[in-house]
Protein backbone atom coordinates (compact mmCIF):
# COMPACT_ATOMS: atom_id res chain seq x y z
CA UNK A 1 0.00 0.00 0.00
CA UNK A 2 1.31 3.54 -0.73
CA UNK A 3 1.19 5.84 1.79
CA UNK A 4 2.29 9.53 1.23
CA UNK A 5 1.17 13.47 0.71
CA UNK A 6 -1.98 13.69 -0.69
CA UNK A 7 -2.86 17.03 -0.78
CA UNK A 8 -0.12 19.84 0.35
CA UNK A 9 -0.56 23.69 0.91
CA UNK A 10 0.79 26.54 2.44
CA UNK A 11 0.09 29.75 4.14
CA UNK A 12 2.37 33.45 5.29
CA UNK A 13 1.13 36.39 6.30
CA UNK A 14 -0.21 39.50 4.38
CA UNK A 15 2.70 41.60 5.13
CA UNK A 16 6.05 41.37 4.47
CA UNK A 17 9.23 43.35 4.23
CA UNK A 18 12.15 44.25 0.95
CA UNK A 19 15.45 42.90 2.13
CA UNK A 20 17.37 45.45 0.11
CA UNK A 21 15.38 48.15 2.33
CA UNK A 22 16.29 46.34 5.71
CA UNK A 23 19.50 45.87 4.88
CA UNK A 24 20.24 49.41 4.20
CA UNK A 25 18.84 50.23 7.51
CA UNK A 26 21.02 47.96 9.32
CA UNK A 27 24.24 49.20 7.14
CA UNK A 28 24.79 46.13 5.68
CA UNK A 29 25.35 45.76 2.06
CA UNK A 30 21.61 44.44 0.09
CA UNK A 31 23.73 41.10 -1.20
CA UNK A 32 24.62 40.11 1.69
CA UNK A 33 20.88 39.19 2.45
CA UNK A 34 19.46 38.76 -0.89
CA UNK A 35 22.71 37.10 -2.40
CA UNK A 36 24.90 36.08 0.63
CA UNK A 37 21.62 34.29 2.32
CA UNK A 38 19.31 33.90 -0.53
CA UNK A 39 16.40 35.90 0.98
CA UNK A 40 14.21 38.42 -0.85
CA UNK A 41 11.27 39.15 1.00
CA UNK A 42 10.53 38.60 4.98
CA UNK A 43 7.02 37.47 5.80
CA UNK A 44 5.74 39.74 8.86
CA UNK A 45 2.72 38.14 10.91
CA UNK A 46 0.46 40.91 12.62
CA UNK A 47 -0.32 40.36 16.11
CA UNK A 48 -3.69 39.30 15.06
CA UNK A 49 -1.74 35.64 13.21
CA UNK A 50 0.15 33.49 15.33
CA UNK A 51 1.03 29.82 14.94
CA UNK A 52 -2.70 28.95 15.14
CA UNK A 53 -4.40 30.71 12.27
CA UNK A 54 -1.81 30.28 10.00
CA UNK A 55 -1.57 26.45 10.44
CA UNK A 56 -5.55 26.84 9.85
CA UNK A 57 -5.21 29.21 7.09
CA UNK A 58 -3.00 26.71 5.41
CA UNK A 59 -5.01 23.73 6.20
CA UNK A 60 -8.42 25.82 5.01
CA UNK A 61 -7.31 26.30 1.50
CA UNK A 62 -6.79 22.41 0.84
CA UNK A 63 -9.62 20.72 2.35
CA UNK A 64 -12.95 19.62 1.31
CA UNK A 65 -16.02 18.19 3.30
CA UNK A 66 -14.56 14.83 2.54
CA UNK A 67 -10.90 15.42 4.37
CA UNK A 68 -12.87 17.38 6.85
CA UNK A 69 -15.00 13.98 7.63
CA UNK A 70 -11.74 11.33 7.22
CA UNK A 71 -9.23 12.93 9.44
CA UNK A 72 -9.00 11.44 12.39
CA UNK A 73 -5.56 12.34 13.36
CA UNK A 74 -4.04 15.88 13.21
CA UNK A 75 0.09 16.19 14.16
CA UNK A 76 0.73 20.26 14.98
CA UNK A 77 4.84 20.44 14.45
CA UNK A 78 5.84 23.95 16.22
CA UNK A 79 8.28 25.23 18.13
CA UNK A 80 6.40 28.44 18.49
CA UNK A 81 3.84 26.83 20.92
CA UNK A 82 1.17 29.24 22.54
CA UNK A 83 0.58 27.11 25.34
CA UNK A 84 2.50 24.72 27.76
CA UNK A 85 -0.66 21.91 28.29
CA UNK A 86 -3.11 22.41 25.28
CA UNK A 87 -1.28 21.64 21.28
CA UNK A 88 -2.20 23.77 18.79
CA UNK A 89 -3.80 21.19 17.01
CA UNK A 90 -6.56 20.99 19.32
CA UNK A 91 -7.42 24.91 17.87
CA UNK A 92 -7.17 23.89 14.41
CA UNK A 93 -9.26 20.68 14.87
CA UNK A 94 -12.18 23.12 15.71
CA UNK A 95 -11.27 26.17 13.34
CA UNK A 96 -11.46 23.81 10.90
CA UNK A 97 -14.51 22.11 12.07
CA UNK A 98 -12.83 18.43 11.60
CA UNK A 99 -14.23 15.11 12.84
CA UNK A 100 -14.54 15.14 16.34
CA UNK A 101 -13.46 11.35 16.67
CA UNK A 102 -10.02 12.20 16.12
CA UNK A 103 -6.86 12.57 17.85
CA UNK A 104 -4.70 15.97 17.99
CA UNK A 105 -1.31 16.84 19.07
CA UNK A 106 1.53 18.95 19.27
CA UNK A 107 5.09 17.82 18.49
CA UNK A 108 8.06 19.93 18.95
CA UNK A 109 11.77 19.60 18.29
CA UNK A 110 12.90 22.13 16.85
CA UNK A 111 12.44 22.55 12.85
CA UNK A 112 12.33 18.81 12.57
CA UNK A 113 8.64 18.42 13.98
CA UNK A 114 6.62 18.20 11.06
CA UNK A 115 8.72 15.71 9.94
CA UNK A 116 7.73 13.21 12.90
CA UNK A 117 4.30 14.20 11.90
CA UNK A 118 4.89 13.18 8.99
CA UNK A 119 6.27 9.45 10.13
CA UNK A 120 3.89 8.86 12.81
CA UNK A 121 1.01 9.68 9.93
CA UNK A 122 2.65 6.59 7.97
CA UNK A 123 2.36 4.14 10.86
CA UNK A 124 -1.11 5.65 11.41
CA UNK A 125 -2.21 5.20 8.41
CA UNK A 126 -0.66 1.98 7.78
CA UNK A 127 -2.80 0.50 10.51
CA UNK A 128 -6.00 2.92 8.99
CA UNK A 129 -5.99 3.05 5.55
CA UNK A 130 -9.29 4.57 5.29
CA UNK A 131 -8.03 7.52 7.41
CA UNK A 132 -6.46 10.70 6.97
CA UNK A 133 -3.84 12.89 8.89
CA UNK A 134 -3.68 16.43 8.85
CA UNK A 135 0.14 17.21 9.19
CA UNK A 136 0.51 20.76 10.01
CA UNK A 137 4.15 23.14 10.02
CA UNK A 138 3.21 26.39 11.48
CA UNK A 139 6.35 29.20 12.75
CA UNK A 140 7.12 32.65 13.30
CA UNK A 141 10.76 32.52 13.26
CA UNK A 142 11.91 35.36 15.74
CA UNK A 143 15.39 36.75 16.81
CA UNK A 144 14.99 40.05 17.17
CA UNK A 145 15.30 43.86 15.94
CA UNK A 146 19.08 44.36 14.97
CA UNK A 147 20.41 40.93 15.82
CA UNK A 148 22.30 38.44 13.53
CA UNK A 149 20.16 36.49 13.09
CA UNK A 150 17.15 39.10 12.14
CA UNK A 151 17.81 37.98 8.07
CA UNK A 152 16.54 35.08 8.43
CA UNK A 153 13.19 35.27 10.41
CA UNK A 154 9.93 34.95 8.84
CA UNK A 155 6.33 33.47 9.05
CA UNK A 156 4.30 30.91 7.59
CA UNK A 157 2.58 27.42 7.88
CA UNK A 158 2.52 24.32 5.62
CA UNK A 159 -0.40 21.97 5.84
CA UNK A 160 -0.42 18.11 4.09
CA UNK A 161 -2.97 15.50 3.89
CA UNK A 162 -1.26 12.43 4.50
CA UNK A 163 -3.50 8.97 3.21
CA UNK A 164 -2.89 5.83 1.54
CA UNK A 165 -2.42 6.02 -2.68
CA UNK A 166 -1.73 9.54 -1.84
CA UNK A 167 -2.24 12.23 -5.18
CA UNK A 168 1.39 13.68 -5.13
CA UNK A 169 3.99 12.13 -3.67
CA UNK A 170 4.44 8.71 -2.34
CA UNK A 171 6.48 8.52 0.36
CA UNK A 172 9.35 5.27 0.51
CA UNK A 173 10.28 3.02 3.40
CA UNK A 174 13.64 3.46 3.65
CA UNK A 175 15.11 6.40 5.48
CA UNK A 176 18.27 7.68 7.90
CA UNK A 177 17.70 9.52 11.31
CA UNK A 178 20.44 11.16 13.43
CA UNK A 179 20.22 12.10 17.09
CA UNK A 180 23.09 14.16 19.10
CA UNK A 181 22.55 16.70 22.18
CA UNK A 182 24.48 19.89 20.80
CA UNK A 183 23.49 23.63 21.70
CA UNK A 184 23.32 25.12 18.22
CA UNK A 185 20.09 26.70 18.72
CA UNK A 186 17.17 26.98 21.26
CA UNK A 187 14.95 29.01 22.93
CA UNK A 188 13.95 28.61 26.85
CA UNK A 189 10.69 29.19 27.97
CA UNK A 190 11.30 31.97 29.16
CA UNK A 191 12.32 34.07 26.45
CA UNK A 192 10.13 34.89 23.28
CA UNK A 193 13.54 35.12 21.12
CA UNK A 194 15.79 32.51 19.89
CA UNK A 195 18.87 31.98 20.69
CA UNK A 196 21.98 30.70 18.12
CA UNK A 197 25.54 30.00 17.56
CA UNK A 198 25.31 30.35 13.83
CA UNK A 199 28.61 29.17 12.74
CA UNK A 200 28.31 26.13 14.89
CA UNK A 201 24.77 25.36 13.14
CA UNK A 202 25.55 25.72 9.63
CA UNK A 203 28.43 22.95 10.30
CA UNK A 204 26.21 20.68 12.26
CA UNK A 205 23.65 21.03 9.48
CA UNK A 206 25.71 20.06 7.12
CA UNK A 207 27.46 17.08 9.40
CA UNK A 208 24.07 15.83 9.66
CA UNK A 209 23.36 15.68 6.05
CA UNK A 210 26.60 13.90 5.57
CA UNK A 211 25.90 11.43 8.07
CA UNK A 212 22.34 10.55 7.08
CA UNK A 213 23.14 10.73 3.61
CA UNK A 214 25.75 7.95 4.21
CA UNK A 215 23.40 5.93 5.49
CA UNK A 216 20.75 6.57 3.67
CA UNK A 217 22.89 5.20 0.86
CA UNK A 218 23.77 2.07 2.29
CA UNK A 219 20.21 1.19 3.55
CA UNK A 220 19.27 1.91 -0.08
CA UNK A 221 21.48 1.30 -2.27
CA UNK A 222 20.72 4.17 -4.28
CA UNK A 223 22.95 7.05 -5.44
CA UNK A 224 22.95 10.57 -6.66
CA UNK A 225 21.84 9.96 -9.76
CA UNK A 226 18.70 8.31 -8.95
CA UNK A 227 17.32 11.52 -7.62
CA UNK A 228 15.67 14.29 -9.68
CA UNK A 229 15.85 16.68 -7.24
CA UNK A 230 16.50 17.03 -3.18
CA UNK A 231 14.54 19.56 -0.96
CA UNK A 232 16.12 20.52 2.05
CA UNK A 233 15.04 22.59 5.29
CA UNK A 234 15.59 26.42 4.77
CA UNK A 235 16.37 28.40 7.44
CA UNK A 236 18.01 30.69 4.83
CA UNK A 237 17.78 29.92 1.15
CA UNK A 238 21.90 29.34 0.50
CA UNK A 239 21.97 26.88 3.67
CA UNK A 240 20.79 24.06 1.57
CA UNK A 241 22.98 24.61 -1.31
CA UNK A 242 26.15 24.96 0.73
CA UNK A 243 24.90 20.96 1.83
CA UNK A 244 24.41 20.01 -1.48
CA UNK A 245 27.66 21.01 -3.18
CA UNK A 246 29.33 18.37 -1.06
CA UNK A 247 28.29 16.11 -2.33
CA UNK A 248 27.92 16.49 -6.00
CA UNK A 249 30.39 15.23 -7.44
CA UNK A 250 29.37 11.88 -7.09
CA UNK A 251 26.62 12.53 -9.70
CA UNK A 252 28.19 13.33 -13.34
CA UNK A 253 27.71 16.73 -14.86
CA UNK A 254 24.02 16.10 -16.14
CA UNK A 255 23.02 15.41 -13.10
CA UNK A 256 24.70 17.73 -11.29
CA UNK A 257 22.69 20.70 -13.16
CA UNK A 258 19.31 19.12 -12.79
CA UNK A 259 19.83 19.04 -9.01
CA UNK A 260 21.04 22.17 -9.13
CA UNK A 261 18.55 23.74 -11.60
CA UNK A 262 16.05 21.70 -9.49
CA UNK A 263 17.06 23.21 -5.88
CA UNK A 264 16.91 26.74 -7.21
CA UNK A 265 12.90 25.89 -8.03
CA UNK A 266 12.95 24.60 -4.79
CA UNK A 267 14.16 27.70 -3.17
CA UNK A 268 11.96 29.99 -4.95
CA UNK A 269 8.80 30.43 -1.98
CA UNK A 270 11.37 30.45 0.38
CA UNK A 271 13.31 33.15 -0.30
CA UNK A 272 9.81 35.79 -0.11
CA UNK A 273 8.98 33.96 2.91
CA UNK A 274 12.10 33.22 4.96
CA UNK A 275 12.39 31.23 7.26
CA UNK A 276 9.06 29.20 8.88
CA UNK A 277 10.70 26.62 10.76
CA UNK A 278 9.12 22.87 11.17
CA UNK A 279 7.52 24.01 7.43
CA UNK A 280 10.48 25.25 5.77
CA UNK A 281 11.23 21.76 4.17
CA UNK A 282 7.98 21.27 3.23
CA UNK A 283 7.63 25.05 1.95
CA UNK A 284 10.67 24.08 -0.48
CA UNK A 285 8.58 20.70 -1.58
CA UNK A 286 5.52 23.17 -2.44
CA UNK A 287 8.33 25.47 -4.26
CA UNK A 288 9.75 22.81 -6.14
CA UNK A 289 6.73 20.84 -7.10
CA UNK A 290 4.85 23.71 -8.26
CA UNK A 291 8.15 25.58 -10.08
CA UNK A 292 10.13 22.75 -11.15
CA UNK A 293 8.53 22.29 -14.44
CA UNK A 294 10.90 19.91 -15.49
CA UNK A 295 9.68 17.20 -13.15
CA UNK A 296 8.36 14.28 -14.60
CA UNK A 297 5.78 11.94 -12.97
CA UNK A 298 7.53 9.08 -11.34
CA UNK A 299 10.63 11.09 -10.17
CA UNK A 300 12.31 9.93 -6.50
CA UNK A 301 12.52 13.31 -4.50
CA UNK A 302 15.25 13.44 -1.57
CA UNK A 303 13.65 15.50 1.33
CA UNK A 304 16.40 16.57 4.15
CA UNK A 305 15.05 17.84 7.71
CA UNK A 306 17.08 19.39 10.37
CA UNK A 307 16.38 20.60 13.63
CA UNK A 308 18.72 22.21 15.48
CA UNK A 309 19.36 20.69 18.98
CA UNK A 310 19.47 18.03 17.06
CA UNK A 311 17.55 15.86 14.98
CA UNK A 312 18.07 14.56 11.12
CA UNK A 313 16.72 13.07 8.36
CA UNK A 314 16.66 11.96 4.93
CA UNK A 315 14.07 10.19 3.17
CA UNK A 316 12.64 9.86 -0.24
CA UNK A 317 9.13 10.28 -2.38
CA UNK A 318 8.15 9.32 -5.30
CA UNK A 319 6.07 11.85 -7.92
CA UNK A 320 2.24 10.19 -8.23
CA UNK A 321 1.13 9.80 -11.94
CA UNK A 322 -1.01 13.62 -12.70
CA UNK A 323 0.42 15.17 -9.24
CA UNK A 324 0.23 18.56 -11.01
CA UNK A 325 -3.57 18.57 -11.16
CA UNK A 326 -3.88 18.22 -7.23
CA UNK A 327 -1.18 21.52 -6.67
CA UNK A 328 -2.63 24.89 -5.29
CA UNK A 329 -0.22 26.83 -7.74
CA UNK A 330 -3.19 29.69 -8.37
CA UNK A 331 -3.71 29.89 -5.16
CA UNK A 332 -0.19 30.79 -4.14
CA UNK A 333 0.31 32.94 -6.78
CA UNK A 334 -2.31 34.95 -5.79
CA UNK A 335 -1.42 34.68 -1.74
CA UNK A 336 2.05 36.41 -3.17
CA UNK A 337 0.20 38.94 -5.59
CA UNK A 338 -1.92 39.98 -2.57
CA UNK A 339 0.87 40.85 0.00
CA UNK A 340 1.21 44.65 0.90
CA UNK A 341 5.13 45.57 1.72
CA UNK A 342 5.73 47.77 4.81
CA UNK A 343 8.75 50.28 5.70
CA UNK A 344 11.01 48.85 7.98
CA UNK A 345 9.58 51.52 10.57
CA UNK A 346 5.96 49.82 10.53
CA UNK A 347 7.85 46.25 10.73
CA UNK A 348 9.81 47.14 13.82
CA UNK A 349 6.21 48.43 15.39
CA UNK A 350 4.73 45.55 13.95
CA UNK A 351 7.41 43.61 15.89
CA UNK A 352 7.24 44.56 19.09
CA UNK A 353 3.73 44.74 19.14
CA UNK A 354 3.24 41.28 21.08
CA UNK A 355 0.23 39.74 23.18
CA UNK A 356 -0.02 40.00 26.52
CA UNK A 357 1.91 37.68 29.09
CA UNK A 358 0.32 39.45 32.60
CA UNK A 359 -3.07 37.65 31.62
CA UNK A 360 -4.60 41.25 30.95
CA UNK A 361 -7.46 41.36 28.47
CA UNK A 362 -6.61 42.50 25.00
CA UNK A 363 -8.66 43.24 21.33
CA UNK A 364 -6.44 43.37 18.18
CA UNK A 365 -7.31 45.38 15.16
CA UNK A 366 -7.97 42.64 12.23
CA UNK A 367 -9.74 45.13 9.91
CA UNK A 368 -6.45 45.00 7.56
CA UNK A 369 -5.93 41.58 7.61
CA UNK A 370 -6.85 39.28 4.89
CA UNK A 371 -6.49 36.02 6.54
CA UNK A 372 -9.96 34.21 7.14
CA UNK A 373 -9.08 33.24 10.56
CA UNK A 374 -7.60 35.40 12.37
CA UNK A 375 -6.49 36.21 16.38
CA UNK A 376 -8.93 38.54 17.64
CA UNK A 377 -7.70 39.09 20.98
CA UNK A 378 -7.21 38.14 24.83
CA UNK A 379 -9.59 37.04 27.36
CA UNK A 380 -9.79 35.86 30.86
CA UNK A 381 -6.15 34.38 29.50
CA UNK A 382 -8.01 32.83 26.31
CA UNK A 383 -7.35 33.44 22.90
CA UNK A 384 -10.17 34.49 20.50
CA UNK A 385 -9.87 32.83 17.64
CA UNK A 386 -12.26 34.34 14.69
CA UNK A 387 -13.06 32.91 11.15
CA UNK A 388 -14.66 35.76 9.01
CA UNK A 389 -17.99 34.68 7.07
CA UNK A 390 -17.93 35.12 3.62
Amino acid sequence: MKIGIDKIGFYAPHLYVDMNKLAVARNVEPEKFTIGIGQEKMAIAPITQDPVTLAANAALNILNDEDRAKIDFVIFGTESGIDNSKSGAVYVHHLLDLNPNARSIEVKQACYGATAGIQMAKGHIALNPESRVLVLGSDIARYGLNTSGESTQGAGAVAMVISANPKILALEDKSAYLTVDIMDFWRPVYSDKAFVDGKFSNEQYIHFFNTVWEQYKAKSDLALNDFEAICFHLPYTKMGLKALRTVLEEANEVDQERLLANYKSSTLYNRNVGNIYTGSLYLSLVSLLEQGDQLKDGSRIGLYSYGSGAVGEFFTGILQPNYREYLQVEKHANLFAARTEISIEEYEAVFQETVPVDGSTAEFDATKDTAAIYLAGIKDNMRQYVTKKN
